[in-house]
């Protein structure tokens, strides 16, 4: 009959490490799970956006103002109000039909400086250049000069632009509200369509050169080559450029509140610029946060809309 050794009993602390109890336990799933390092980042985010926003919609159930006063429970008054409002309703249009005049031109226009820079051969980093620098410039900067040197009617370059050919202008680019609205489209695809072909940009460059090469030894053309390689490669791109640009859109703001104020005749006026003016010119903090809330729900329904269609889309092409 062989004898049996006890074995001693393990030490506290390994024993916690074993079984997974104790400080030291916890603090090592506390790092492997890489909480430690998240931790800075979560605690800024639920700072400055978490708070903000239950703060927001604390006050969009009051009657909050400006001055500190008031501040008492009124339910979703101000939501009802909002809905009634035609000013809410008007400047909600104009924040529409600004993404709807700008998205196309800014995602299109990106894609075709994408196509002519990636093609160049001559000087490639001016072409870059020039075609990126104009979106890093501040929306002020960007206000103020198409204001100043563009648009004015007695000596800006677009009338000079239009004389060159003959034409007799006489276009009041932003007092007119048939060409106020499309003034600022122009003035905003100048601005930003620089980071859209960015984008575009490194996706080209992204695309394996021997899909082309084949093609060419196929007998493919150019056309052929984009049409059937290029555009289709570029596919993840353009969702990530369209959804990009309309929420960059949909915030409109800087440059309509600079060139026009929202005039002629609140025509160019987006629905942020009413929730401003009803917050700090109107005084009413409560009444502008449920506007801001009523606009943020008809972007959540817009987001769930492109979503349920990308999806659908990529489930048909895996099909």
């Amino acid at each position: 009959m062989t004898a049996t050794t006890p074995t001693a009993p393990a030490p506290p602390a390994a024993e916690a490490a074993r079984t997974g109890t104790g400080p030291l336990s916890a603090g090592r799933r506390w790092t492997e799970h890489g909480l430690v390092f998240t931790a800075p980042f979560l605690l800024l985010y639920a700072l400055f956006l978490v708070w903000p926003v239950l703060l927001g919609l604390r006050m969009s159930l009051g009657d909050d103002n400006i001055t500190g006063t008031g501040g008492t429970f009124t339910g979703l008054d101000n939501y009802a109000e909002a809905l009634r409002d035609p000013g809410v309703w008007s400047s909600l249009w104009n924040t529409v039909w600004f993404t709807l005049l700008s998205t196309v031109p800014l995602v299109v226009t990106g894609l075709v400086l994408a196509l002519l820079a990636h093609h160049l051969r001559v000087v490639q980093w001016l072409w870059r250049l020039s075609w990126f620098t104009p979106f890093l410039l501040p929306s002020g900067v960007v206000g103020l000069l198409w204001l100043w040197m563009i648009y004015p009617s007695d000596f800006g370059l677009a009338d000079l632009l239009l004389r060159s050919f003959g034409l007799d202008p006489g276009i009041g680019w932003l007092t007119d509200t048939r060409y106020a609205m499309l003034s600022i489209v122009l003035t905003t695809v100048w601005w930003t369509v620089g980071f859209n072909f960015l984008l575009y940009l490194a996706a080209l460059q992204a695309i394996p050169q021997h899909l082309y090469e084949a093609a060419e030894l196929d007998g493919a053309g150019a056309w052929r080559r984009l049409r059937h390689i290029t555009l289709p490669m570029l596919n993840r791109t353009t969702g990530v450029v369209v959804v990009l640009q309309l929420l960059a859109s949909l915030k409109i703001f800087d440059q309509v509140y600079i060139m026009t104020g929202g005039g002629p005749d609140e025509s160019t006026r987006p629905i942020l610029q009413y929730v401003y003016e009803a917050g700090f010119t109107g005084y009413r903090i409560g009444y502008a946060s449920a506007v801001s809330y009523v606009f943020f729900a008809l972007i959540v329904i817009v987001s769930l809309i492109h979503l349920r269609m990308t999806r659908r889309s990529r489930e048909e092409a895996a099909k």
